[in-house]
C-alpha cells in the first residue's frame, strides 16, 4: 500500500514538494491543503488523485492519511505539525522548523513524544542541503574519521534571486520569518553543525544589502561561529547575485588529520546566459530527501536529520539574528529555552 500524504501549503516550494512526491512510486498524495482554494486546486492538478481543500485541519486528521508534509510559511509549521502529530501522523516539516525553541519543543513532543513510553510518530525537518550529493559525501567522509577531528570550516555560498519584490512580505518581516539567519541561514548553520559534529555555542554575525539596498532585511550575511570544543566556522551566505540561477559554493573542512573540500566551480558542464543548469552537486536533493522521509515513515531508516541537531542549529540561527540586531557576539545560551544537555545530544547525533 502506498503512503497516503497530505501536503499543507500552496506556495512555490509546496509545488516543488508535490512534483518530488509525485515521482516517488510509494506515495499517494491525498490532499493539497491551504487557505487559498484556487492555488490548492492548481497545485493538486500536478498530482493525479490529489484533492484540493481549505479545510487544513480536516486534511491533517483524515484517518486515511498516514503522513503530513508541512510546507507553509514558517508561522504555520508548529501548529500544523503538532495537530498532525497528535492525530497520529508522521510529519515532514520544511526548514526552519520553528521560530523559537519553545515551538520546536512542542512540535517534538507532539510527534516523537506523543505515544506510550515516549514512542510516537516521527518528525523530520527538511534540511535539504544534507541530501545534496556533494554534501552527503563530505559528511560521510568526515563522520568516518577520514580527516580526524574536524576543527575548521569555511563555507562560501552565493546565489541569485533575492531582489526587492523577489521575496514575499512575510520573508521580509523577522517576526514572521525569524530574519535571514533563521529563514535561509538555517541551511548553512545546519551544514556547519553536521560537518563539525556539534552546534555552535557562540556566534558573531554581520549583514549587508549588497546589490539590493531597498531590502528591509540584509540579503547577505557572514557568521563567525565557535563550538563548545573550540572548532571554528566561517559561514558566508549571499542571496544577491545579479542573475537568478547564478550559484557559487565552496566548502573547506579542516581536521586534525586532513582536509575535505568541494566547489561548484569544479563541476563539469557548459554554462551560458542562455543555459544555466543547476550544479550537479545539488541535483535531485529534494526528491532524495522526501524519498528518505518515506523510508523513515515505513520504518526502514532512521532520519538523517535528528531533532536534537535541528534544535542546536536553530538556537545558533536565533543567536545569529540577535547578533545582527545588536552588533555584538552572542552566546547561544542567551537564547530562551537553550539547553546545554540537548546540545550534547546534537553532537552525539552528528558524529554517528
Amino acid at each position: 500500500m502506498p503512503v497516503a500524504v497530505a501536503v499543507v501549503g500552496t506556495g512555490d516550494f509546496a509545488r516543488q514538494h508535490l512534483l518530488a512526491l509525485a515521482s516517488i512510486p510509494e506515495v499517494e498524495v491525498r490532499w493539497v491543503a491551504g487557505t487559498d482554494l484556487a492555488r490548492a486546486t492548481a497545485l493538486s492538478a500536478l498530482v493525479p488523485g490529489a484533492r484540493p481543500t481549505t479545510d487544513v485541519a480536516g486534511a491533517v486528521t483524515d484517518p486515511a492519511v498516514e503522513a503530513v508534509d508541512v510546507v507553509t510559511a514558517t508561522p504555520g509549521h508548529a501548529p500544523w505539525t503538532i495537530a498532525a502529530g497528535r492525530a497520529g501522523k508522521h510529519v515532514h516539516v520544511e526548514k526552519p522548523a520553528a521560530l523559537s525553541l519553545a515551538d520546536l519543543d512542542e512540535m517534538v513532543a507532539g510527534t516523537e513524544g506523543n505515544g506510550v513510553d515516549g514512542t510516537g510518530t516521527t518528525l523530520m525537518v527538511g534540511q535539504t542541503v544534507r541530501f545534496q550529493p556533494a554534501v552527503t559525501a563530505l559528511a560521510a567522509a568526515a563522520h568516518a574519521g577520514q580527516i580526524g577531528d574536524p576543527r575548521l570550516l569555511h563555507v562560501t555560498w552565493y546565489t541569485g534571486h533575492a531582489w526587492p519584490m523577489g521575496w514575499r512580505a512575510w520573508h521580509l518581516d523577522p517576526t514572521l520569518s525569524g530574519g535571514h539567519p533563521v529563514h535561509n541561514g538555517t541551511h548553512i548553520i545546519d551544514l556547519a553543525t553536521w560537518l563539525l559534529g556539534a552546534p555552535p555555542v557562540e556566534v558573531f554575525a554581520r549583514g549587508f544589502p549588497t546589490f539590493a539596498p531597498d531590502m528591509p532585511i540584509p540579503d547577505s550575511f557572514h557568521v563567525q561561529a565557535r563550538t563548545a570544543d573550540g572548532a571554528l566556522a566561517t559561514l558566508e551566505l549571499c542571496y544577491a547575485l545579479r542573475r537568478r540561477g547564478d550559484m557559487l559554493r565552496r566548502v573547506v573542512l579542516v581536521g586534525t588529520e586532513g582536509t575535505l573540500r568541494h566547489s561548484t566551480e569544479e563541476e563539469p558542464g557548459l554554462v551560458s546566459d542562455a543555459a544555466k543548469p543547476g550544479p550537479v552537486s545539488l541535483e535531485g536533493a529534494l526528491r532524495l530527501q522526501l524519498a528518505h522521509w518515506i523510508d523513515v515513515v515505513r520504518g526502514r531508516a532512521e532520519a538523517v536529520v535528528k531533532t536534537a541537531e535541528v534544535r542546536g542549529a536553530l538556537a545558533a540561527a536565533l543567536a545569529a539574528q540577535r547578533s545582527l540586531e545588536t552588533g555584538r557576539r552572542v552566546h547561544v545560551s542567551e537564547i530562551e529555552g537553550y539547553d546545554g544537555e540537548r546540545s550534547s545530544a546534537a553532537r552525539a547525533g552528528g558524529a554517528a
